[in-house]
């Protein structure tokens, strides 16, 4: 069975819309539309939310994800994503916990449904031999 696994970064200290990824948007936070996403995808096995602020945390554990605390110096205007996801990674192969594949899902794009994850997957496997670069 393939191991997949969404990665889905949210810091607390925006600095451009504060606390942008806990803001209502249509009766739910922000984070919950993708984390919702995520769990409904037929291919995603788990999702993490790595977050350096505990109230990120708590609400993406109300919804259903499991979460990483990410610590402070990952979680700078200038950290990118990528720290993120490494560190992530490096935390969860402690556990023994080895994925396949890794797909990336920002937050503030409440847009995407677990259809287009699923259609960018269903791509994926069609064309193996392909390196797909797909962001949501």
């Amino acid at each position: 069975m393939i191991k997949i696994l969404s990665i889905i970064p949210a810091r607390g200290g925006s600095k451009g819309l504060p606390r942008k990824n806990i803001i209502d948007l249509n009766g739910k936070p922000l984070i919950g539309w993708t984390i919702g996403a995520s769990l409904k995808s037929k291919y995603i096995t788990d999702t993490i939310v790595s977050s350096d602020d505990e109230e990120i945390l708590n609400i993406s554990q109300q919804y259903g994800a499991n979460v990483l605390k990410r610590p402070k110096e990952l979680a700078t205007d200038i950290a990118s994503s990528e720290s993120a996801v490494e560190h992530a990674i490096k935390e969860l192969e402690k556990q023994n916990k080895v994925y396949d594949y890794i797909v990336l899902l920002q937050p503030t794009s409440p847009l995407r449904e677990e259809k287009d994850i699923d259609k960018a997957f269903e791509i994926l496997f069609e064309n193996h031999h392909l390196v797909l670069y797909y962001s949501f």
